[in-house]
C-alpha cells in the first residue's frame, strides 16, 4: 500500500473483527506467523512490515510517529474506523501510540513484552552495557550476542535454534536490514515517553511480559498496567523477550481468552 509515499507492506489473513498486528525491531511478518496461524481463526488479521523493514520501503530516517501515522493510515485505507492491536515489543510502542493519539479506534488492546518509555531503543541499551564484551565484534556477531541474551534459562537448544532459523529465512528472502537500515529503525525508538497519556486509552488492555525478559522486563509492563484504566497484566514465567517462540501455547491461550471475553 502507499501510505503517504512510502510502501508499506500489508497481509490479511482470517476474517471477523480486525486485529493489527505489530512486530518488533528488526523483524517483520515472517516473525509473527506463529501468531497469525493462532488468531486469524477468531479475527481477520492485518499485519503490517513496519517502514524501514521487511517488504515495507526503507526510507534513511523516520520515527516512532511515523509508524503510528502508518497504522491509522492503513485503517483508513481499508475503512476500519475500529480494531484490535497487538503490538510485540516495538510494535507494542506503536500500539500505544495509536491508542493513545486515537483512542475511540482501538477496541482491545494486546501489548507483549512492551515499554512505555525509553531515551534509547532496548536494543541499544543492552548493547551499552556490554559494550566492552563486544568490542571489536561485527554487527552480526553483535546482533547474535544480544539475540541469546533474549531467551530465558529454561529455554533449550532447540528453542534457541529456531531463533537462527528465523535469521537464515530471512536472509534468503532478502528481508535483512543492512547495519545502516537497523540503526536507523532504532533511531526511531529513541526519547518517547507515552507515559502521561496511557490514562487516555480506553481499550480494554492486556499487557504480557516475560519473567526474564531483559529488554523489557517485567516492572515495564507493570508500569503500563497500571497507568491504563482497563489493563490487566500477565507474566509468562517461562518466557524472556521471545515469548511466541519460548512459551507460544501459553501466550496465545492468554491472549485468545482476553480476545474472546473470557
Amino acid at each position: 500500500m502507499d501510505i503517504g509515499g512510502t510502501r508499506i507492506h500489508v497481509e490479511e489473513h482470517g476474517h471477523g473483527r480486525p486485529l493489527l498486528m505489530l512486530h518488533g525491531l528488526g523483524s517483520n511478518i515472517e516473525s509473527m506467523r506463529p501468531d497469525i496461524a493462532a488468531l486469524s481463526p477468531l479475527r481477520r488479521v492485518v499485519a503490517l512490515d513496519s517502514r524501514g523493514h521487511g517488504r515495507s520501503e526503507r526510507p534513511a530516517a523516520y520515527t516512532l510517529d511515523d509508524h503510528v501515522d502508518d497504522v491509522l493510515a492503513v485503517m483508513d485505507a481499508l475503512e476500519l474506523q475500529t480494531a484490535d492491536v497487538m503490538g510485540t515489543s516495538m510494535g507494542s510502542y506503536v500500539a500505544q501510540g495509536v491508542a493513545t493519539r486515537a483512542p475511540e479506534r482501538v477496541s482491545k488492546l494486546v501489548l507483549v513484552v512492551p515499554k512505555a518509555s525509553g531515551t534509547t531503543s532496548s536494543v541499544a541499551r543492552l548493547i551499552g552495557e556490554h559494550a566492552a564484551e563486544l568490542e571489536g565484534r561485527s554487527s552480526d556477531e553483535i546482533l547474535a550476542f544480544i539475540g541469546d541474551l533474549m531467551f530465558a534459562p529454561t529455554s533449550g537448544p532447540g528453542i534457541r535454534a529456531q531463533r537462527e532459523q528465523a535469521v537464515q529465512r530471512d536472509l534468503a528472502l532478502g528481508l535483512t536490514q543492512t547495519p545502516e537500515q537497523f540503526q536507523a529503525a532504532s533511531r526511531a525508538l529513541e526519547g518517547f515517553d507515552y507515559r502521561p497519556d496511557l490514562p487516555r486509552v480506553t481499550a480494554d488492555t492486556l499487557v504480557v511480559s516475560g519473567r526474564h525478559d531483559p529488554l523489557n522486563p517485567p516492572h515495564e509492563g507493570e508500569v503500563i498496567a497500571g497507568l491504563i484504566p482497563r489493563a490487566r497484566f500477565v507474566v509468562l514465567e517461562g518466557s524472556g523477550h521471545l515469548p511466541s517462540l519460548e512459551q507460544p501455547e501459553e501466550l496465545h491461550a492468554v491472549i485468545r481468552g482476553f480476545l474472546e471475553g473470557e
